[in-house]
């Protein structure tokens, strides 16, 4: 008989190894999905993985890497502290939204103007909108003690409808013809996120994450604000004897996180998006909760898991093309990544042991 009996210590072999045991699993369930759909598993893994690396066109497809890992390695990022602190912040989709739309409205109001500055306050806007954005389900919950889950939650499908407004009202291109849509940021020099190395995929956002990543590791490993926030997660009861401020923790979890989406979202619309439109929002939000995970929390493991998921968003679209799978199914197989990596996390605070059953 399989029982689960509880380690003394979390096993630090299996924290490391769970991550590659959870890719391992979806490889092998995804290929058996794939199969199910009278597709050739090995060739659409392979097309997923291997392709856009090294395949005929990799040329092209290695600098989308950066493109699209950028913004959900700043997402994550964001989200791994609150998520340190057990504040769980599942609305970066929102976020995302609203400082893509603060960030485009900015730099539109200048239009046609040409200037340095356009650029810096688009930036700052996009971060102030995710920032504010963030900051109600964050203000509830310190005042009124509501659950930042749902509210957070919630508050996705308002931006999205906010999107949808702006689309068709405020920031409607008035020479598109009656489309719905922003003006095209690329056609507007001083507002374009452009690539910083032409042919790289580096622009201002991936250079963003970069910084992101490098400050996220020193404030939890070098500043007593990073102590106070593993400390809140790790041993809540010992932080409260610790003289640690929850309502401090919360406000700046939140508010971090909300601002890098913000960010994100900006240099999404102001770069390879390139327009405020009804369909903008591509789901980073959601999938930077298993960019968070895949990473264990860590700003280095974050930045890594970022441009793996990226690969299968860019492995993905390719198997649609080439291959004809439904894209139902590439996120069916991005969510089985984050499936097997809780099932096989699992291990880490637990050992398999095999007993007998003992006879009544």
């Amino acid at each position: 008989m399989l029982t689960l009996e509880k380690r003394p210590q979390p096993s630090k072999a299996f924290a490391y190894l769970t991550p590659i045991f959870a890719i391992v699993m979806t490889m092998i369930f995804g290929g058996l999905l794939f199969m199910a759909l009278g597709k050739n598993p090995f060739e659409a893994i392979r097309t997923i993985f291997w392709d856009p690396l090294f395949g005929e066109f990799a040329f092209y497809y290695r600098p989308q890497l950066l493109v699209k890992g950028g913004p959900l390695i700043l997402i994550a990022i964001g989200l791994s502290l609150g998520f340190k602190a057990g504040i769980w912040n599942i609305g970066a989709e929102g976020q995302y939204i609203i400082g893509a739309i603060c960030g485009a409205g900015a730099g539109l109001a200048f239009y046609p103007m040409e200037a340095w500055f356009i650029f810096p306050i688009m930036v700052i806007a996009g971060a102030l909108g995710g920032w504010a954005w963030a900051m109600i389900p964050a203000l509830l919950k310190v005042k009124f003690q509501t659950n930042e889950i749902l509210v957070s939650l919630m508050l996705v499908y308002v931006a999205e409808q906010l999107l949808a407004s702006m689309s068709l009202g405020l920031l409607k291109n008035p020479d598109g013809h009656g489309f719905p849509g922003s003006r095209n940021l690329k056609d507007y020099p001083s507002a374009f996120n452009d690539e910083i190395i032409t042919g790289t995929g580096m622009h201002w956002g991936v250079l963003a994450a970069f910084i992101a990543v490098i400050f996220a590791y020193v404030l939890l490993n070098r500043h007593m604000l990073g102590y106070s926030i593993r400390l809140t997660g790790e041993a809540p009861r010992a932080a409260k004897f610790s003289s640690v401020n929850p309502t401090r923790i919360i406000l700046f979890c939140l508010g971090t996180s909300g601002a890098l989406a913000g960010l994100a979202g900006m240099f999404e619309v102001a770069g390879p998006s390139g327009q405020i439109s009804i369909d903008f929002n591509s789901g980073y939000g959601f999938t930077a909760i298993i960019v968070a995970f895949l990473g264990r929390l860590h700003p280095v493991g974050i930045f890594f898991a970022g441009l793996l998921m990226a690969l299968t968003y860019i492995g993905g679209e390719m198997a649609q093309g080439n291959l004809g799978l439904p894209g139902a199914a590439i996120q069916l197989f991005q969510g089985m990544l984050l499936f097997f990596l809780l099932a096989v996390d699992l291990l880490t605070n637990y050992r398999i042991k095999l007993s007998r059953k003992e006879a009544v």
